[in-house]
């Protein structure tokens, strides 16, 4: 979104796409939020997507999360889109795959923009988006031994 402020913190600066991947390893909240820091941003909206115990009246042991292998690219034109329609200053997404225990970190997702109602806006924007466009699918086991695949 261009600008018609004049003051420098207003421009474009650096590439907005911080941070953008699909790992098998833990995630960390402060990873994502240095990423999205920005000296011109007044807004830091974050989402932190957590594996709970329960899903649709059942109780859940564990999960694992998959993806296609354009998933990443997926989540980069996910992001770029993001940044066209909102005064992006930072973007992170990270998202996990493998198998994931209740309570662990699933996406993490960050903007920072110059005001908070922007931040927030784009972050669920861009969770939203991400959730329904990028191939990821959960496969969630439950405690009475039935299990589901979710988003295939």
């Amino acid at each position: 979104m261009a600008s018609t402020h004049s003051h420098p913190g207003e421009q474009p600066g650096q590439d907005p796409l911080r941070l953008l991947a699909i790992r098998d390893t833990p995630l960390t909240v402060d990873e994502v939020f240095r990423a999205v820091g920005d000296d011109a941003a007044g807004g830091t909206a974050l989402f932190v997507g957590t594996v709970r115990n329960h899903d649709g009246g059942a109780d859940v042991d564990t999960l694992g999360y998959s993806c296609h292998p354009s998933a990443e690219a997926e989540l980069r034109r996910v992001a770029e889109k993001i940044v066209a329609d909102h005064p992006v200053r930072a973007l992170a997404a990270v998202h996990r795959v493998g198998d994931l225990e209740v309570g662990d970190l699933a996406v993490v997702v960050a903007v920072s923009c110059p005001h908070r109602a922007e931040a927030f806006e784009a972050c669920r924007k861009l969770i939203d988006d991400l959730k329904r466009e990028v191939p990821i699918w959960k496969h969630q086991k439950f405690s009475d031994g039935t299990e589901e695949w979710v988003g295939a």
